[in-house]
């Protein structure tokens, strides 16, 4: 069959996919389509944990045996070990597929490539890296988890042409368009948490939620808040007395008070207390926990202050950037990233694996940060507030 028709097939695989988009973790999205005579018969995804994966959806789907020379198309390589459920490889060959055209191979180094070993030691044939780039893409989270065993931290900011985020009245609202602004929403829809400091909560009260297609879902909100001074407010933000307050984690350290802690608790608030010597949270800490808890993702929303210090203390993976039609050209402009003091460019962080999209008038630039060798830290700018 033509690549071009592989091609067809597989990002048709790709769209059936992002039906799970959001509610699959820690299992990764997949697609699964089942061709006959150059005709789509079944199509299947991936629910969510613990439910079929997509090729049994697609089999359960035709509810029939395949036709001889039938061929399966499939985002991602087939399992091939026992888990909440059976191997797809010895489904696949039961139903009497003869052909198997894939996308991305299983990032686990411990499974990569072995479910095309089988398959094709029974018999099947195999193709292989059709789309691979779009259906790695589609698993950034489940990715990164599979291969460094950590969550992936992500941040998003807005910014003019010149990088700024708010004007020297901090004023921000709004820098982006509707469009980069909806799309902003469909990845909080990706990740299962998102999290912004205690400046950001006490200045803009946001909701934290995912709005999309006129629903709302919830993930798990991060507040970073080391010494609880968004608890001293004499009104309390949303995300505290909300119908979604048990979805929130106010990450804070013994030097907030274990008096604001239970009052927290009491509304519902669950609170994370991390051990430290300053009111700085320790991010590697809080990825141990996050670890610990089974949360493979975080979307950090800011404020500055927290997006540097995360950025000064190479704990941020991926960097969303929506970069809009707009130019302060003033030096008080407020940038979003800061305390680093980079002297060449081979001291800059770079992106890799970056991906340009364009909503409305705004550009999105996304990638995972490459850090350099050796990184240095302005002590005269790191305490600088939001």
């Amino acid at each position: 069959m033509k690549t071009i028709t592989h091609d067809l097939f597989m990002r048709r695989a790709l769209e059936l996919a992002r039906f799970g988009w959001g509610e699959t973790h820690p299992n990764p999205l997949v697609g699964a389509l089942i061709v006959e005579n150059g005709e789509i018969v079944a199509e299947g995804h991936h629910v969510k944990a613990g439910e079929v994966h997509a090729e049994i959806a697609a089999l359960r789907a035709l509810g029939r045996k395949p036709k001889p020379g039938a061929t399966l198309y499939v985002t991602l390589e087939p399992c091939c070990t026992h888990g909440r459920t059976p191997p797809c490889t010895e489904a696949i060959v039961s139903a009497g597929i003869t052909c198997v055209v894939v996308g991305a191979t299983d990032p686990n180094p411990a499974h990569a490539g072995h479910g095309f070993e089988w398959l094709r030691a029974s018999g099947v044939e195999v193709i292989t890296g059709v789309l691979a780039g779009e259906c790695a893409d589609l698993n950034l989270i489940f990715n990164h988890w599979m291969t460094t065993g950590r969550p992936l931290f992500a941040a998003k900011s807005g910014v003019t042409l010149d990088g700024k985020v708010a004007t020297r009245t901090g004023d921000s609202k709004w820098i982006t368009g509707e469009k980069a602004r909806a799309n902003g929403h469909v990845w909080r829809r990706y990740f299962p948490a998102i999290a912004v400091g205690a400046g950001t909560l006490r200045a803009d009260n946001p909701r934290l939620t995912a709005r999309v297609e006129g629903k709302e879902w919830c993930p798990w909100r991060f507040v970073f808040d080391g010494q609880l001074r968004s608890v001293l407010d004499k009104s309390m933000p949303g995300l505290y007395t909300d119908e979604f307050r048990d979805r929130t984690i106010v990450v804070t350290t013994p030097h907030g008070g274990l008096g604001y802690v239970r009052k927290l608790n009491s509304l519902g608030v669950k609170t994370w207390v991390m051990e430290a010597q300053t009111p700085k949270v320790d991010f590697a800490d809080f990825r141990r926990r996050c670890v610990l808890e089974g949360i493979t993702g975080v979307f950090f929303e800011g404020g500055a202050q927290l997006l540097s210090e995360l950025l000064q203390a190479r704990e941020l993976d991926y960097l969303f950037t929506y970069q809009a039609p707009v130019l302060l050209a003033d030096d008080r402009g407020k940038s979003i990233f800061r305390g680093l003091r980079t002297e060449t460019l081979d001291g800059a962080i770079r992106l890799e694996q970056v991906r340009h999209e364009v909503h409305g008038d705004d550009m999105l630039m996304r990638g995972f940060l490459k850090y350099p060798e050796k990184m240095f830290v302005d002590e005269a700018t790191i305490n600088l507030k939001k």
